[in-house]
Formats: C-alpha cells, sequence, structure tokens
C-alpha cells in the first residue's frame, strides 16, 4: 500500500506527514497553511485547540497557524492556557476520590482468621479426648492391678472384719456377750485380758471335740440375709470350728485364723473378730458354734453379734 489520498473520512486513514514522500507529494499532499488543515486534499480536519471541544456541542472549526508559526491563542510561559479545562470541571469528569473496594479491603483479603480459630478449637479438643482416654486406661490398669471390686462372699465365709463391726451394729440386732451364752463341755474365765465381753468374761476350754457354745436369738426383726460376727482370740496359731444355724451346720468351718498375727502361745495379743452369712427367719433362731472332728478348736470366745445383709 502506497501513501496517498484514498479519499479517507476519518483522521486515523490520514498521513499528516505525506507531503514529506515523493509519491504522498505526487498524490497531492501540501504542507500545513493558514486555511485548512495539512496532508491530502479532502482530508478531514480535526485540528482544534486543548479543552476547546465540548461534549454535546458540534465542533467549531478552529484558525490554524502558518506552517512554522506559533499559534496566536497559546497563553504566555506560566499563564494558564483559556483553552484548558481540568477533567473534573468537566461533565462527566474524573472523580476527586479514590472508589473503595468493595469491602473495604483495597482488593485484598486477609487471612481468614475464623478458619484458624475453628482449626485451633479443633487440636484442642483433640488433645483433650486424648488425655481423657489415657486417665482412662490408666485407671483400668489400677484397678486390675489391685484385683478390681470383690464379689459377693459365700455363705459360711469367714475373713477378718473391721475393729469396729460391734459398734455399728444397729441397736435392734441382737448382740450377746459370753457369759449370756449357753455352754456344753467349756466354761467362762477372765484371767487373760483383752476380752472385750462385759467384766472381760470369754469362753474357754474349747480345744476338746464336743465342746460347744450356743446363742438363742431372739427378736430377729425379719426374715433374710444376715452377717454374724465372732470375737474371739487364739494363741498365735489358726484354728477353725463348725457353725450351725437352726440345727442345719453350714458347708463351711467358721474361720479363726490368728488375723492379729499374734506370737505363739500369748491368748492376750491374739483377740480379733470373724464373719459370716448366714440366713435367719424372722423371730427366734439357734446358732451354735462347736468343735468336732476335723476341726482345729484352740480358742477363746467374747462376743457374738449380728449386722443387716451380706457381708
Amino acid at each position: 500500500m502506497t501513501s496517498g489520498n484514498n479519499g479517507a473520512s476519518t483522521p486515523e486513514d490520514d498521513d499528516p506527514f505525506g507531503y514529506l514522500y515523493a509519491d504522498g507529494q505526487a498524490n497531492g499532499a501540501q504542507p500545513p497553511s493558514g486555511g485548512g488543515g495539512y496532508g491530502y486534499p479532502g482530508s478531514v480536519n480535526r485540528v482544534r485547540a486543548v479543552g476547546q471541544r465540548q461534549y454535546g456541542q458540534p465542533a467549531q472549526p478552529q484558525q490554524t497557524a502558518a506552517y512554522g508559526q506559533v499559534p496566536q491563542q497559546q497563553a504566555a510561559y506560566g499563564q494558564q492556557n483559556a483553552h484548558y479545562a481540568a477533567p473534573e470541571t468537566l461533565p462527566g469528569g474524573a472523580p476527586t476520590t479514590q472508589q473503595q473496594m468493595p469491602g473495604g479491603g483495597g482488593g485484598r483479603r486477609g487471612p481468614n482468621t475464623k478458619g484458624l480459630l475453628i482449626g485451633a478449637i479443633a487440636v484442642v479438643a483433640a488433645v483433650v479426648i486424648g488425655i481423657g482416654v489415657a486417665m482412662m486406661n490408666d485407671n483400668s490398669k489400677d484397678d486390675k492391678a489391685s484385683g478390681g471390686s470383690s464379689g459377693t462372699p459365700s455363705t459360711a465365709q469367714s475373713s477378718k472384719p473391721s475393729q469396729s463391726a460391734s459398734s455399728s451394729a444397729p441397736a435392734d440386732l441382737p448382740k450377746s456377750d459370753a457369759k449370756a451364752l449357753s455352754l456344753s463341755g467349756t466354761t467362762t474365765a477372765s484371767d487373760v485380758k483383752g476380752a472385750k465381753a462385759d467384766g472381760g468374761v470369754y469362753v474357754t476350754n474349747f480345744n476338746q471335740a464336743g465342746a460347744s457354745l450356743t446363742w438363742n436369738v431372739n427378736n430377729v426383726p425379719k426374715s433374710g440375709k444376715y452377717t454374724l460376727y465372732v470375737g474371739y482370740g487364739v494363741p498365735g496359731k489358726d484354728a477353725n470350728a463348725t457353725l450351725t444355724i437352726n440345727n442345719t451346720a453350714q458347708t463351711r468351718p467358721l474361720n479363726l485364723a490368728n488375723f492379729a498375727h499374734a506370737p505363739e502361745g500369748d491368748y492376750a495379743k491374739g483377740w480379733t473378730s470373724t464373719w459370716s452369712n448366714i440366713q435367719l427367719n424372722k423371730g427366734s433362731n439357734v446358732i451354735k458354734i462347736s468343735c468336732e472332728q476335723g476341726n482345729s478348736c484352740d480358742a477363746n470366745f467374747d462376743q457374738l453379734w449380728l449386722l443387716d445383709g451380706w457381708k
């Protein structure tokens, strides 16, 4: 494509410097003159001073200075050009204040603090749950190491009870000292110190087959389960006896072990107590402790009492 006037009606199709080239001059391009635009004949003259064109108004032709001369409307140095108008003074001009981005963040989003907070709470919850599980496991191990909780003892089971058992017996349950018992092949004495019965009286000479002591229990408030406590003393060695309730011998012997850990031969330091689970009827009952064949019966007895229910 060569330079020239193609009859364009828009400024972008004109070559304002066509007169500088030989082919442009051949096509009629001329330098600027005072009477019209420069370039090719018939080109669009759109030259005007800055700020002269008003939006919405038809363009007014503006004289241009001759080639090489300064236009007359140019303001002197240091003075404002009369044809210049700031964009903000024109209709629809540039805004004078900076627009804020939606959300007040200046186009940038801050850190997701809500997500971080939820994450931190989840971590703390996981740690607390882990500690709780660990503590539960430790407690389970401790229970296993200690043998766990003991089950309900069977009928006629005997062991060493607490020393305060007799004082905790309800007032309406019967209790008996040695001197109130019915004896057979035995006798009472008070020369061995430490017996808790009234006056320090106890049953002795129980160390032979056929010896027995019987408690005729009255005023049992109801039929059911009771725990029989027996106060006794042994000379530093274990013993046992046969327990009979209402003419029925219990399947297990009454345990009269040396729970006090007394030295052998010392009755005074061998005082302690034992217990057995029994069934009684309401009203009157007969409790018998006897030395039968197969028993080891070297023991003294000072008190018998009942507690409601099985131990």
